[in-house]
């Protein structure tokens, strides 16, 4: 009886979910989902959220891009975003005369709204549960590898029938490890102009210092504008396309907020592990984040040390020291929250609970016994594979002439070379318009010097163990050698080559000492690395599937909720204040006074606009203003994760009361164990948007287009 009870406090302290946790599929939710959120506040239904009849909240939400949320906020296609997944394409239309990173963009027309080639928005048509058509032709005693030949072909079959011509997109997605299958339909718009952008002095006030940090005073925004044809459908960019015209967009509420208010964030969360084993923390803990974080520390400090000097590599890097840094900064919270958790303990505790709950019954035994010791021999096994990947793409494939290379390799590979080359040639253009070769080479020295420490010789590129050998090691002389004897670095001799014949560009291309590195790098991976990573993944997934399931039937009374996979999903909860640590309480609010009391001059992330320090010091906030301050933003206790960024923070009315944009610092392990006490989303208040649309842009023609609730 004894060991009964320390078997269910077990799994009672593990697995608990409090009502706050969980990214739910918004087609499932049931009564007793709603009922919780009704609970905490919630006054609509579930088909106000998700409808295949009449229009609802799900009509409004939009993946945008390929990996943050978007949702309109006006009746002609008005799009609010976060200002960091806009970032790339603010940075690309920034030049030194039309530095829209740090001036801020607003058109004052639709014809004034900037194009952004390649930029999508994905508008869900509807969802669909087809796990017994994937799984239709599969049998306990089939294959790993004929199982997933068999759901590919399934897939596939539901691809070709519902895509009706492509005119849809569409994705099956596997929940649960693969038992079970949802398939999703999209509209894919490709017609998406930048409408509004503030100065990265707002957007991006605190740079990445504040990153994943609360308090938080970031007016992290932008505003795109989505484009249709005359019938309201997907089309290619056309100066012809007109503003998308949605089934629904949210109301904006002026009405403030307050702390335990409910909250309810809809959007695409990218990717959770709550089910994994013990051993799987081990390895992104103890092996993965360590050497990742060490790699991105040193590339940070090129770049920074580079941007420091010039305004030009400033707008050049901006986007990809922020891209580098983000995931930097997380690992490093990940890992402090791992630890303090103690995360590998709890979970070894209870697959010391799980084995003995297997071993009660023969018929469970023999399903669930060996899964644990299994897990432990493959994640054994995996563990030097994954130390070389790690550093075959934070370290040799971080440097970016090195990257460059796949586009050589292309061009090798093309039947019609002549206009294959003068795609190349535009490609490398592109390239070199935010790329300083003096970065590239010191990040080369410093990770060529760092991955032949850690990667053995049979894993090593030839070409480098040659320079190794030829240099003494000396990894500087080597950068020297290699960055002034590449082809690839020189634009006018790769132009010149446009009059030699092909077989002669081909044999320059080839003998180039980048691409022969790539190439070798290329080859290690794909034949060697590779394979083995790739079965022992199946192992894994096939492991998951089981593991889960048996998870699932060990604790039938919990609500199970899917591991985020990039698809739509809501999170609630209520605003929220909380401790870090001992002795410290974060308040649930900030205002414009900190901002201002965060001002330094000196610091180009803390540089406040003259504009803003003006309105705040005539405090004229309009109707956006609270207590005779101004709400910036606020955090509050729902489950979110990558591709939440940009997502619709909304009221117990579904209606707009900010954009999630963050986690704090304490949050960052959230993906893979969820702390109710301390895990919390920061959002930027809706009202802090208005006003600097309103107020500091002047462009009060945006406003008038929303539906503002008072």
């Amino acid at each position: 009886m004894k060991a009964i009870l320390t078997l269910i406090i077990a799994w009672f302290i593990f697995f608990k979910t409090t009502a706050d946790e969980g990214m739910w599929i918004p087609m499932l939710l049931h009564q007793s989902t709603i009922q919780k959120m009704k609970e905490k506040g919630f006054k609509l239904s579930a088909e106000d959220i998700y409808s295949i009849n009449k229009a609802s909240m799900k009509d409004a939400v939009v993946l945008f891009g390929r990996g943050c949320t978007g949702e309109f906020i006006s009746d002609q296609g008005l799009l609010l975003t976060n200002h960091h997944c806009g970032y790339g394409s603010i940075q690309r239309h920034s030049t030194l005369e039309h530095d829209y990173l740090s001036d801020g963009f607003w058109a004052k027309s639709l014809q004034e709204e900037l194009p952004n080639p390649g930029l999508t928005v994905s508008l869900l048509v509807r969802m669909e549960d087809v796990t017994d058509y994937v799984l239709n032709n599969v049998t306990p005693q089939i294959t790993e590898a004929k199982r997933e030949e068999t759901i590919q072909a399934a897939i596939q079959q539901l691809k070709a029938k519902y895509s009706e011509n492509n005119r849809y997109q569409v994705e099956i997605k596997p929940f649960y490890y693969g038992n079970q299958y949802f398939m999703y339909i999209y509209e894919v718009f490709k017609d998406v102009r930048l409408v509004g952008t503030p100065p990265s002095s707002i957007g991006k006030f605190g740079g990445d210092t504040d990153n994943w940090m609360w308090p938080r005073h970031t007016g992290d925004f932008s505003l795109f504008r989505v484009y249709a044809n005359k019938n309201n459908e997907p089309a290619e960019y056309s100066p012809d396309n007109v503003p998308y015209k949605p089934k629904k967009h949210f109301p904006i509420s002026l009405k403030g907020v307050k702390e335990n208010d409910f909250t309810m964030v809809f959007g695409f969360p990218g990717t959770t592990q709550q089910y994994i084993p013990s051993y799987a923390i081990d390895l992104i803990q103890n092996i993965e984040n360590p050497h990742q974080i060490k790699l991105r520390d040193i590339r940070l400090q090129i770049i920074k040390s580079a941007m420091d000097t010039s305004r030009l590599i400033r707008i050049q890097y901006a986007n990809k020291q922020a891209s580098i840094a983000n995931s930097w900064k997380k690992w490093i919270g990940e890992n402090e929250g791992l630890k303090r958790l103690q995360t590998i303990k709890k979970k070894q505790d209870f697959e010391k609970q799980f084995i003995n709950w297997a071993a009660m019954d023969p018929d469970r035994a023999l399903v669930y016994e060996k899964i644990l010791p299994t897990f432990q021999n493959v994640y054994e096994q995996i563990k030097p594979l994954q130390l070389i990947e790690t550093y075959y793409f934070e370290a040799l494939f971080a440097v970016e002439i090195i990257q460059f290379c796949s586009n050589v390799n292309q061009l090798l590979e093309s039947k019609n070379f002549a206009n294959a080359y003068e795609n190349f040639l535009n490609r490398h253009k592109s390239f070199f318009k935010n790329y300083q070769p003096a970065i590239d080479k010191l990040t080369f020295e410093k990770m060529m010097a760092a991955f032949v420490v850690i990667i053995s010789k049979e894993y090593t590129p030839k070409t480098l163990l040659q320079l190794k050998k030829k240099f003494k090691n000396n990894w500087k002389n080597v950068s020297e050698y290699v960055f002034n004897n590449s082809i690839l670095l020189n634009t006018s001799k790769l132009e010149s080559l446009k009059t030699s014949d092909e077989k002669n560009i081909r044999k320059i291309l080839q003998n180039d000492i980048f691409f022969k590195i790539w190439i070798e790098a290329k080859n290690i991976f794909n034949n060697t690395i590779l394979p083995p990573m790739k079965w022992y993944q199946t192992q894994i997934d096939s492991l998951n599937r089981i593991y889960i399931r048996g998870q699932m039937e060990l604790l039938s009374d919990k609500d199970f909720y899917p591991d985020a996979n990039l698809t739509l999903r809501i999170s609630y909860g209520t605003i929220s204040s909380y401790n870090p640590s001992d002795g410290i309480h974060y308040h649930w609010q900030t205002t414009i006074d900190g901002i201002i009391e965060k001002d330094d001059t000196t610091i180009y992330d803390y540089i406040v606009p003259k504009k803003l320090k003006e309105l705040w010091k005539d405090k004229d906030y309009g109707p956006y203003g609270e207590n005779g301050t101004l709400p910036v933003c606020f955090i509050a206790n729902n489950h979110t994760t990558g591709g939440n960024s940009g997502s619709p923070v909304l009221n117990a009315n579904g209606e707009l009361i900010g954009c999630n944009f963050d986690r704090t610092w304490e949050s960052t392990m959230s993906d893979l164990h969820y702390d109710p006490y301390r895990c919390r989303n920061i959002c930027l208040d809706i009202r802090y948007m208005l006003f600097i649309i309103d107020k500091f842009a002047n462009a009060k023609h945006l406003i008038n287009e929303m539906t503002i609730v008072q």
